[in-house]
Parts: structure tokens; sequence; C-alpha cells
């Protein structure tokens, strides 16, 4: 049975598979390095067989599955690569999973504080583990191939800044405002007054404090707020890696929210992780383990939400491989220092890191999974007719940034 499910599976590359009795073979055409993997218990192999996109990263949580050839990363690479090779049957199950999903799929306030909490209040020492001095976790920006992260993730706020064309003494709206990077960002070299919003109590604590250390505490606002709670008016909006979390049911409710908030000359900016294909269920296992409640739109999922709360699309920009660049970086730097996570947590915690990581960066290269960036406004005059003007206002940000600010965590 797991040779035969595997071979549908697996039609290009080169894979060894050790039963747990012992036994060998290999699947695919034979191209490529070799990877192996070994099951170790038969059990394991049931599972795997009937729930595989669930089912093998539990295994390899647990230590049911070792790599015994070539790393994780490589294994998920090669499934993602034969994606669109696999069987039938395994599109049906997707497609019975998706009406499932569509009646889990309520984010209320309520549910929406716990889903947040899953993921973004974990010890804030883990983040520092494989993340940028500015602790940006959402695709980074390589202007270069040879770009550090440090830099590829200042360039990220410099090229969002530069499509908010953000005038000084202007309000700003950032919704899921992290650890308080780009608020900083946008208050010190841009002269915003900047109000940022999340719903995590980890992040909220390090974003205060370091808007304190910078002295800024005056010009940025960090609060945890539920953006539908919010009644104010801002001259700018901007969400960098919220929209995810949204939930397809809310949508309409974001967006309303957005132009709710928004200045009749305002401009705002969203930037999420979305689908370049049809639109498709959450994995499983991330939705389980990693984002409970997160769903990733195709843009004919999106666009609907924008048109009936009246706003206009003035640019949508999609950056294909950069968020697999940057997800290649963190799973270095996180293998690079796994004892210290370890430390934090545990073993399986370890295990369940590096195939969230491994997995994201493979289905960004494989899978078409891009990054959205859309400009939305209120009016057609709201930004200059031609797109030049954001390469020259990166151009200016580049001067007022030099040298550029080099933010610390609270504490540190």
């Amino acid at each position: 049975m797991l040779r035969s499910f595997l071979s549908a599976l697996i039609r290009q590359g080169r894979i060894e598979i050790e039963t747990a009795n012992g036994e060998t073979f290999e699947v695919g055409d034979g191209s490529g390095d070799l990877i192996a993997i070994r099951f170790n218990d038969a059990l394991g192999q049931l599972r795997f067989i009937l729930t595989p996109e669930l089912a093998f990263g539990e295994l390899y949580m647990d230590g049911h599955v070792d790599v015994t050839k070539g790393t994780i990363y490589d294994v998920l690479a090669l499934a993602a690569r034969n994606y669109d090779l696999r069987p039938r049957w395994l599109n049906r199950l997707q497609a019975l999973r998706s009406g499932w999903f569509r009646r889990r799929d309520r984010n209320d306030a309520q549910r929406s504080l716990r889903n947040v909490a899953h993921h973004y209040d974990l010890d804030s020492r883990l983040y520092a583990l494989f993340l940028d001095s500015d602790r940006q976790y959402s695709c980074a920006y390589f202007e270069r191939p040879d770009d550090d992260l440090d830099r590829a993730q200042l360039a990220k706020k410099r090229h969002i800044a530069a499509k908010l064309l953000i005038e000084a003494g202007q309000t700003v709206l950032d919704i899921g405002c992290g650890w308080g990077g780009l608020g900083l960002y946008l208050a010190q070299v841009c002269g915003a007054q900047v109000t940022g919003i999340t719903l995590s109590k980890e992040q909220l604590a390090i974003a205060q404090g370091r808007a304190k250390e910078a002295g800024l505490a005056g010009r940025v606002t960090f609060q945890r707020q539920d953006y539908r709670d919010l009644d104010a008016h801002f001259d700018r909006i901007v969400s960098i890696g919220m929209f995810e979390h949204v939930g397809r049911d809310y949508y309409d409710a974001y967006f309303s929210g957005i132009a709710r908030l928004l200045d009749t000359k305002g401009i705002a900016v969203v930037h999420t992780i979305g689908r370049s294909t049809e639109p498709s269920p959450t994995n499983p296992w991330v939705e389980k383990y990693i984002f409970p409640g997160g769903y990733l739109p195709s843009l004919s999922e999106i666009m609907p939400s924008i048109e009936r709360a009246g706003l206009i699309v003035t640019d949508i920009e999609v950056l294909r491989l950069h968020y697999a660049e940057t997800l290649r970086v963190w799973r270095e730097r996180f293998r690079a220092r796994r004892d210290e996570a370890k430390a934090l947590y545990d073993e399986r915690f370890c295990r369940m890191w590096e195939f969230y990581l491994a997995g994201s960066e493979a289905t960004f290269r494989y899978e078409g999974q891009v990054v959205f960036q859309i400009q939305l406004a209120k009016c057609m005059d709201a930004v200059p007719l031609t797109r030049d003007y954001i390469e020259a206002a990166e151009a200016s940000l580049k001067e007022i940034e030099s040298p550029a600010p080099q933010w610390r965590m609270a504490g540190e």
C-alpha cells in the first residue's frame, strides 16, 4: 500500500523509503539527488496513507518519521514539485475539506484573540533566534541577490513607505503592528504620527518598550485592539501580514473597516500572502499547529470585497520568490541556533518549527504562493499617474535613513 501510494504521489525526483519492518524501495523517475526517509512504526505508515497532508507533519514532529538522507526541506520540496502531478482522489479530498473548512471559518473577536495568542504569544526569545534585528516577521524585499536579511527587511519597510507617500505629520494606522518595527520606521524616517494595533500581548509589550526606548512614545502609540472596534480617521493605513488571519467570511468587514477609517484623500497598503492559483483550503497541518484560523486568498477572493467597500485599487504588486528567500534565511538561522530553541521548548517543538519553515519555503517555490501588495484609495488622484514615484520616494528615504536606524528590542 505504501509503495503504491508513494509511487502515485512522487512522479519526478528520487526518494528512498525504509518501512517500519526494514524493507526499502525507491519512487520517482530517478532524477536528482537521492533523498531518504524512514518510517519507524507501521501505524504511522497507515496514518500517512489515509491523511498525508496532516499525518506526515505529525509523524515527523513525534519522531515516527526520520530523514536519513538529505533534510526535511529536501523532502518537502520534492513533494511540492510533484504537487500538480498528484492523484485525483487527493484533489477530491481537498475539495471536501474545503467545504468543511468553510463551516469552521469563524474568526470572530474572541477566536481571533485565541488564534493570535497561539502563534504570536510564544516566547519572544524564539523569534530572536532567526528573525532580523528588527524582528520583521513577514516577507523581506531583496533588491539584490546578495542582500542579507537585515538589508532586505529594511528595503521592505522602505518599499511600503514609498507606496504610502507619507508626509511629515500625517497620521498612520498600522493594523497588526507586530513588534513595532514598521511603526517606528514610519515615525523616525517619515515623520508620521503612528498608531499601531495588535491582538498579541507579547508583541504589544515589546513594541511599547521599543517606542519608549527610542524616544518615540509621543509619536508612536501601540495598543491592543481589534481593527473592528477602532473609531478614528487616518491619512494612511498599512497592514502587513495580518490579512492572512482575517478569515474569508470577514473580508467585507475588513475592507469596509479600511474605507471607514481612511481619510477621503488617504492611501492604504495591504501586504498579504496569497495564491497565484485558484482558491484552495489551508494545509490541515499548518491550520492545526501553526496558524489556526489562517487562510491564504487568491486575488479573485479579495477583489469583490474591495469593490463592495467602495475602495479603488491604485496598484497591485506581486512579490514572487522574495518570501521563499526570506524563509530560506529563517530556516538556516533557526537550524544554526536549534539548541537554543530546544532549551526554550523541546525536541518536538523544534521538529515542528523546522517542518513549518521548510514546508512554507517549498510552497513559495513550487506551489504558487506569493505576496500581494495592494494599494488602495478613495479617489482617483490619491497617487501619481505613473509608478516611477515609488523609486523616487525610495531614493529619498534612503538618504534620510543613512546611517540606517538600528532598533533594539526592549531590555536588550
